[in-house]
């Protein structure tokens, strides 16, 4: 260093000076031409790399693009190796606050553009958020380690010293880390959002509320907010209503076994109309199935294409309220249990 501030006020400042400006200016248009370039071809595209590359350059900070122009500059000296190794070790650590910087960006910028894909989900920013701060961490701690390696520091007993600290942490945290990397999953996999109905097995229904980095919450039928391990609600089976279909609705009508064959006969098509008159159903079939203890049974079925709940609800009743009036009308008697006894003398 002593060498280098020897040069500089000997005279070679002006030429130090110079071209330093020099390199500085030219460093600048060369990052005002490369973001308005990846800009124009950006707004051609589809893809959202190249926004995430335009962001990342965006954020290259003055400080290094200064660094960078002395350390330009200081090649036009003549140095001893002991100043070019304490230049060099300087350079290399802004280098490294730059190259951070530059990570930091791409991530946020990662999970900003996932998040606006998915519209801005409250589960999936939590655990997005989670997933950065792991990257970034580890992404610095990669820069920091080569920086130390190539500034002569040995650091193969620390990363040794941390593959051990890691191992013993992950036992000592497996199930929390369980529950995290199940979150991560439902946040990627989504076998449900937030405010999806789903039935998790053997006797919990209700609609998500929150999914979080270790729980999720889950409001249930009967009122009372329910958490669940994310790891216990993985290995469950889960029924997500919200993404059915339709809805298959099967039952059974028994009717007297002293009902008229002829009207009978005529049950399965009245019950076909009745059906299809609504603007919701789709019928299937109406049989009859079986000769029960006490009625005769016929299986009818049919299916809601909306899958709200309310919506089959009220219109289930309805439709049972129809039978009953057909019933009614054709005087038919619905079938309750009864025995029969024979007494012989």
């Amino acid at each position: 260093m002593q060498d280098f501030l020897t040069q500089f006020l000997e005279g070679h400042y002006v030429e130090f000076m110079a071209f330093s400006v020099v390199a500085y200016f030219f460093l600048w248009i060369l990052k005002k031409i490369l973001i308005v370039s990846l800009k124009r071809l950006s707004l051609r595209t589809t893809s959202y790399i190249d926004d995430l590359v335009v962001e990342t350059l965006c954020c290259t900070r003055q400080y290094f693009m200064v660094a960078l122009s002395l350390f330009l500059g200081s090649t036009i000296l003549v140095l001893s190796a002991r100043s070019e190794n304490y230049i060099n070790k300087v350079m290399m650590i802004v280098g490294a606050f730059q190259v951070i910087t530059w990570g930091k960006s791409f991530i946020n910028g990662w999970i900003k553009l996932t998040l606006r894909k998915r519209n801005y989900d409250p589960s999936t920013k939590m655990s997005l958020d989670f997933v950065g701060i792991l990257a970034k961490f580890g992404f610095i701690s990669i820069v920091i380690l080569f920086m130390l390696n190539n500034m002569g520091v040995n650091v193969t007993t620390f990363i040794t010293g941390l593959g051990i600290g890691g191992v013993a942490i992950a036992l000592a945290t497996q199930k929390i880390l369980g529950d995290l990397f199940s979150s991560l999953s439902i946040v990627m996999d989504k076998p449900f959002v937030v405010g999806d109905p789903i039935n998790v097995a053997p006797d919990i229904s209700g609609s998500i509320e929150q999914v979080g980095l270790k729980t999720t919450r889950i409001k249930s039928l009967t009122g009372e907010q329910i958490i669940i391990s994310n790891s216990d609600l993985l290995a469950s089976r889960i029924r997500n209503y919200k993404r059915m279909g339709d809805r298959r609705v099967a039952f059974f009508l028994g009717v007297s076994y002293s009902s008229p064959r002829e009207k009978l006969q005529i049950l399965p098509k009245l019950f076909e109309d009745l059906i299809t008159s609504y603007e919701y159903t789709r019928f299937d079939r109406v049989h009859l199935t079986r000769f029960g203890p006490s009625s005769l049974d016929f299986e009818i079925i049919y299916f809601m294409t909306n899958p709200d709940y309310l919506l089959y609800a009220n219109t289930h009743q309805s439709i049972l309220y129809g039978i009953l009036e057909i019933l009614e009308k054709h005087e038919i008697e619905i079938a309750y249990p009864t025995q029969k006894l024979l007494i012989e003398k």
